[in-house]
């Protein structure tokens, strides 16, 4: 959720790092800061928005080549100057930045103190400098090592220093960085799209991995200096994509970017009618072997597994469980080597995600990740990885990024039916049919714009919203409902539909608007029936339905209706206007639609 980035080269560092700490601000932060080597280590931070920071550096220390960057999201110590990185050691010499926790910073703290250090911050990442100013007797690297040998947690850590001007250092365990290949120059960077406009050629460090950084190279090794390789990877991605395009917010072009996302993930993976990815390594046997299936994810990802469980325990005949990954490995899950757990992420870097997956693995099971970004811990660590192909997401409230999760969420599905012999090839190939379309039905839903427009500015005056739906539409009223509460700060909330009279309907008044998903046909009357309850008591009616629904007019106030499809895809086309409604309700209220307040885009600590 920090964001690191950092420089080495011919150029002025300081400039580049504070740019690519902008293509970083979807991470979410509360404060940023700047350390420059020139004539000593210059450090500048500041409290607030990145553009404060760079009023700050406009124009300090052009001559600086090498310099390290920072955008803070809290977790141990509060919002302020003193907490913000880079941190520095006692004598000013040493500095870093750090994305992660460490763990045992309080004995080390108190360790520390006995040794005569002075700490200036509450932050767990202080005690990395003074470790290396403590291990230090003339070997920069070998300090460095010893330091993150005395560390237990997670970090991805960057770390210039006077002692050695002419480099870099930086090292990853649990917290993503890169480093970006330039002739002559690198950058350092916690996510790729922060070094695109520098470099297509970059180095994803693993667990465990340190890198000294030099003008005329990079020696990678692990933790006991042991040399390591990495192949480079090769980034595709266009450059533009990291951009608004035009848009007034990130949101927005990525809600209108979702036909392209569909194609993209369907990509090469559908072959003469049916789904083909034998580049995921599952072999029939085995699926066949498989007697229980876990779909593990956090927040919108969590969302596209509850419909990956419907559909997929229908379709394959075997349990399907959908479980949180905070709460997946504290409550002893069973598992062995039948098991299939999928995990779903977009970064690829959800603490709470890859602790489940490391757990799945202990017990024997066999691991595959539904994951966007290429490189990615999930990625690397599960035995499959099913790439959404989505492309860089960068406001913090997903859109894009879940419905190319949905969209592999049915891929895999229909795959793995195949292999296990329940779905026939002339079932699979009208399924596969509607698939196709989805895209096309996306980008009429979305000409319909105008109308969710009108709805939002209807529901300005409401502040308690319940989103409810029955079977599918339960999950896509919980993305709904999360969509609206995070970017607009309405209280809102989901339920299924037919537990509305088991408490909650007690608070429905004329004050509280209530969303309707109607998309299952063959739940449309019971869901018709729950739209009356809250109707019944004077509750403001917004349905989402299907275009061919004959009735849903009668009894709502308004009704987006969209294009029919089967139901297991309807989630698809049922969320465009709730994430249109979203967008719009926020922007009516004046909030800061891409950086909500309080979240990050990857949540990578507990």
């Amino acid at each position: 959720m920090c964001g690191i980035t950092g420089y080495i080269g011919e150029r002025s560092a300081v400039p580049i790092v504070v740019d690519q700490l902008r293509r970083l601000e979807y991470r979410g932060y509360d404060s940023a800061g700047v350390a420059a080597l020139s004539n000593g280590v210059n450090v500048m931070k500041t409290e607030g928005k990145l553009k404060i920071l760079e009023q700050l550096v406009d124009g300090a220390f052009p001559e600086s080549q090498v310099a390290i960057a920072h955008t803070r999201w809290a977790t141990h110590g509060r919002p302020s100057v003193p907490n913000a990185h880079p941190h520095g050691d006692d004598s000013g010499k040493i500095v870093v930045c750090h994305n992660g926790i460490i763990e045992n910073y309080l004995e080390l703290r108190d360790w520390l103190q006995e040794q005569g250090h002075v700490f200036k911050s509450e932050t767990d990442t202080e005690v990395l400098p003074h470790l290396v100013e403590e291990y230090f007797e003339g070997d920069l690297e070998a300090a460095f090592r010893q330091a993150l040998s005395k560390v237990r947690g997670s970090y991805a850590v960057a770390l210039a220093s006077s002692h050695a001007p002419d480099q870099l250092m930086v090292a990853r365990q649990d917290s993503p960085l890169v480093i970006g290949l330039g002739e002559g120059e690198y950058f350092i960077a916690s996510d790729i799209p922060a070094v695109l406009p520098y470099t297509r050629d970059v180095l994803v460090l693993e667990d465990g991995d340190l890198a000294v950084i030099r003008r005329d190279g990079v020696t990678l090794t692990n933790l006991d200096g042991s040399p390591v390789e990495r192949q480079t990877l090769h980034v595709t991605w266009d450059a533009a994509a990291a951009e608004k395009g035009g848009y007034a917010h990130f949101m927005r072009k990525e809600i209108y970017d979702q036909p392209a996302t569909i194609r993209d993930t369907i990509r090469g993976r559908i072959i003469d009618g049916h789904v083909d990815m034998p580049d995921l390594g599952l072999h029939e046997d085995k699926v066949r072997a498989l007697n229980r299936i876990y779909v593990v994810a956090c927040g919108t990802a969590y969302h596209a597994g509850l419909v990956a469980g419907q559909t997929w325990e229908r379709r394959l005949r075997i349990p399907v469980v959908v479980d949180l990954a905070s709460e997946f490995r504290y409550r002893d899950p069973v598992i062995d080597e039948r098991t299939l757990v999928v995990l779903v992420s977009q970064s690829g870097e959800t603490a709470d995600t890859l602790a489940a997956l490391r757990d799945a693995k202990r017990h024997g099971a066999r691991t595959l990740g539904i994951v966007n970004v290429v490189g990615s811990t999930l990625a690397r660590e599960a035995d499959s990885a099913l790439y959404t192909q989505a492309g860089p997401e960068i406001c913090v409230a997903s859109t894009k990024a879940y419905i190319s999760q949905l969209t592999a969420v049915y891929l895999l599905g229909l795959y793995l039916a195949r292999l296990r012999g329940t779905l026939t090839p002339e079932a699979e190939a009208p399924i596969v049919e509607a698939l196709q379309r989805l895209p096309d039905q996306v980008a009429a839903l979305l000409q319909k714009e105008d109308e969710v427009v009108k709805i939002a500015d209807a529901f300005m005056d409401c502040h308690d919203f319940f989103f409810l739906g029955r079977g599918m539409d339960y999950a896509v009223a919980q993305e709904g409902a999360l969509k609206l509460k995070e970017i607009s700060y309405r209280h809102s909330e989901a339920l299924a539909a037919g537990e509305m009279k088991h408490g909650t309907l007690a608070l429905v008044t004329g004050d509280v608007c209530a969303i309707c998903i109607a998309t299952q046909e063959h739940l449309r009357e019971k869901l018709a029936s729950n739209i009356k309850e809250v109707k019944a008591r004077d509750a403001r009616v917004l349905a989402i339905a299907r275009e061919s629904d004959p009735d849903i007019h009668k009894y709502s106030d308004w009704a987006i209706r969209v294009p029919d499809s089967l139901d297991e895809l309807m989630p698809v086309l049922a969320i465009v206007p709730l994430q249109l409604l979203a967008y719009y309700v926020a922007r009516n209220a004046g909030c800061e639609i891409d950086q909500p307040r309080n979240l990050a885009k990857s949540v990578t600590v507990e």
